[in-house]
């Protein structure tokens, strides 16, 4: 008994691998967004802080103008422990606001990668099915 396969035929009947490689450029596609997602969350992250550490600093100095140009100790002492509330108040404040949108953007990358990576597992095992089901030549005796 001789078989009438050659060696590309063994593998061209067991996957499809223009499949594969479609499949593939598709989950590096989901990477570079995912990516891109991860990148503007940066960007967002970082623009914000600086926003912030301008404010800060601009609060910062106009209270202590105000500190250094008025009257009693007894009224800074009260101006510079209400400074320092605002101070951490607004910190506290803002570190929530930073992290709750470190925490948007991650999540959003995770669903572009956990989506695709459900429609990979589909693709492949839809590949594969469909080899299995496929007829299959026969060996001439």
């Amino acid at each position: 008994m001789t078989a009438n396969y050659n060696f590309a035929e063994i593998f061209k009947n067991t996957f499809d691998f223009n499949q594969l490689f479609s499949t593939q450029r598709r989950n590096i596609e989901a990477i570079s967004e995912a990516n891109q997602v991860v990148a503007e969350g940066a960007q967002a992250i970082s623009r914000r802080q600086a926003e912030v550490i301008r404010e800060g600093v601009e609060d910062v100095l106009k209270a202590s103008k105000d500190i250094l140009t008025s009257g009693t100790p007894e009224t800074n002492l009260t101006k510079q422990s209400e400074l320092a509330k605002s101070i951490f108040e607004t910190a506290l404040a803002n570190l929530r606001e930073i992290s709750e949108t470190a925490t948007k953007f991650s999540f959003e990358a995770f669903d572009v990668l956990n989506k695709r990576a459900a429609e990979s597992l589909e693709e492949i095992s839809s590949a594969a099915g469909s080899r299995a089901s496929a007829p299959k030549k026969k060996a001439s005796a």
